[in-house]
């Protein structure tokens, strides 16, 4: 990862900004990155993890106070603890503010189809999805079973939603080479 993408997470992670790490297809590295981001939170803030600290979500945004809950993948298919779709997305993200952030993956290539997925498939108005400032997008290389590489291809500021659309502000794309840096 370059070194100002790996200094832009790990300072939206300490600053406690709600943040979206996505991929397509599976095994990219969400959760890896994901738990980076959250090493760097500031110290001593919690993280309570939907499904491995429990599932009662209003028990732990309380338990979430000053630091991150995190849904380990918005998901129709529970297939792990944790994978959680519709109303539980949607009290997870009404509970995130000034002093719970959030921390979430999930399956998407883009901002876009992101939120669509937590607008339009788990019903989660535009002021609180807005909630999310960061969208990570990965990229894995080889086959998807055992990926020889994986890179952030893609970073997004999200300055707001409409409609269920991300107003987003591309921040880092990856070029084929992986020479270019951050857009200025």
């Amino acid at each position: 990862m370059p070194r100002p993408i790996a200094s832009t997470l790990r300072e939206a992670a300490r600053a406690r900004r709600s943040f979206l790490v996505m991929a397509v297809p599976r095994l990219a590295g969400k959760s890896t990155v994901k738990a980076a981001m959250l090493a760097e939170r500031p110290k001593g803030a919690p993280v309570r993890t939907v499904g491995e600290d429990g599932d009662d979500i209003d028990l732990l945004l309380a338990q979430s106070a000053n630091g991150y809950i995190d849904i380990p993948e918005i998901s129709q298919h529970p297939v792990a603890p944790g994978y959680i779709w519709g109303a539980p997305v949607r009290r997870v993200f009404a509970g995130i503010g000034k002093t719970v952030a959030l921390a979430v993956a999930l399956h998407a290539a883009d901002p876009d189809e992101a939120f669509e997925i937590i607008c339009g498939g788990c019903g989660v108005p535009d002021a609180d999805a807005a909630k999310l400032s960061l969208v990570v997008y990965l990229r894995s290389f080889g086959k998807w079973q055992a990926p020889t590489r994986r890179a952030v291809e893609a970073v997004h500021e999200i300055v707001g939603v409409r409609g269920g659309k991300p107003i987003a502000r591309a921040i880092y794309q990856r070029d084929a080479d992986a020479s270019r840096g951050p857009r200025t």
